[in-house]
């Protein structure tokens, strides 16, 4: 009876959640357009969320608070950090209970996975504003990703270190999907290059104490050291200890992704960031005048106390992309349109030209290498060279 009981549950909210996939061609055109925002408001990670939330409230007070002619509900949902299984709840309730048209958020690849179940039950156009594991787009044929990946960061960086000399590199990285998939982008591509990786360390997500590690990094003593954490706590911490070390001193030179270094972290994470390189797709600092429109923009609304990070535009650009795919299927926001209208879709960004692969449904981009520098007084990414139109390499691999 019991084993009945769930099963008919369970068919039920299937079978709820694939009427919403026909729900969003029947709204009308005067109803605002409702979008879940699922995301991390609270704990150590909830600037993430708020930088979603100005790059989204920039974008539409820029638009007069519209997309393709109808005025936007945020609906927002807070999952804490990496809770895949509250996450996908949320969207489950997102979509059935506040009936939204349009899933996006997702700043934790565990999240985002868990999510793309719902997006294909309920056929819901699903845009992913960080989660960066390269495997999110193949969970669902309607997610895409206007973020970036790990692996399209660390394959470049890889590539720049070996050209300039780095013969032998030992790798850190956080113990989870995207850490993973940074130490496997690394390792490939500076293999392919010739170096060799002569050390591998994962290190726990929470609380890790990373006196022991580069301790072990010293006493091994490689050329240099190639690191992934998330944005947030664990690369300053990280930095500190190598500072204190006195690793530069030893003669070992360290390389880091973008995260390392995240804009709206890096006053806090101070001086210890100086002369860092690393490599990513976003910096405040990207001297185009669209950014530099976007940043002076961003400080009119928000002030000097927040300062736009790689959240924040890919939330901005997300935004566009809506507005872009509703402009093609004439508002029509049903999933399988919807969807085909996101292919191959290109816009200039904030931070340079982007597009969605028509294939993978994931970003193409340019990825920068940057340098940590004081500018007026500011610490600031300076980009020094790129990388154009970069695809994920481990869908390249796979084709």
């Amino acid at each position: 009876m019991k084993m009945t009981k769930r099963r008919t549950l369970a068919t039920l909210a299937l079978a709820a959640l694939t009427a919403m996939g026909a729900f969003g061609s029947a709204h009308a055109a005067d109803e605002p357009l409702r979008i879940g925002m699922i995301a991390t408001y609270s704990g150590p990670y909830a600037d993430y969320g708020r930088q979603f939330d100005a790059g989204v409230a920039l974008y539409l007070k820029e638009h007069g608070g519209k997309i393709a002619g109808r005025t936007v509900e945020i609906i927002k949902k807070d999952t804490a950090g990496p809770a895949p299984d509250a996450a996908k709840r949320i969207a489950q309730e997102l979509v059935v209970r506040d009936k939204v048209s349009i899933l996006t958020g997702l700043d934790f690849s565990p999240n985002a996975y868990a999510v793309g179940a719902i997006a294909t039950q309920a056929k819901i156009p699903t845009l992913v504003m960080n989660a960066a594991s390269s495997a999110i787009t193949t969970s669902s044929p309607y997610v895409a990703r206007l973020s970036f990946t790990v692996q399209q960061v660390t394959d470049p960086m890889a590539r720049w270190m070996a050209k300039q000399g780095v013969k032998e590199a030992y790798t850190v990285v956080a113990d989870y999907a995207s850490g993973v998939d940074a130490e496997t982008a690394f390792k490939k591509a500076f293999t392919a290059e010739g170096g060799k990786v002569v050390g591998e360390v994962r290190t726990p997500m929470n609380n890790p104490d990373f006196s022991a590690y580069v301790q072990r990094i010293k006493d091994a003593k490689p050329q240099a050291v190639f690191f992934f954490f998330p944005s947030g706590v664990m690369p300053p911490a990280f930095l500190k200890v190598w500072k204190e070390r006195g690793m530069e001193e030893a003669g070992i030179k360290l390389f880091a992704t973008g995260e390392a270094t995240d804009d709206s972290y890096l006053d806090a994470t101070g001086d210890v960031a100086l002369g860092l390189v690393t490599s990513h797709h976003y910096s405040y600092a990207h001297p185009s005048p669209k950014n530099q429109k976007f940043v002076k923009d961003f400080v009119a609304q928000f002030g000097t106390s927040l300062r736009p990070s790689y959240f924040a535009v890919t939330a901005y650009d997300a935004m566009a992309a809506i507005d872009l795919a509703l402009a093609k299927t004439k508002g029509d926001v049903s999933g399988d349109k919807f969807m085909e209208a996101l292919k191959g879709l290109s816009f200039e960004s904030p931070r340079g030209p982007i597009e969605i692969d028509p294939v993978t449904r994931d970003i193409v981009q340019t990825v920068y290498i940057r340098k940590t520098e004081k500018v007026d007084g500011k610490l600031v990414n300076v980009e020094f060279d790129k990388f154009d139109k970069v695809k994920d390499p481990a869908k390249e691999a796979a084709k």
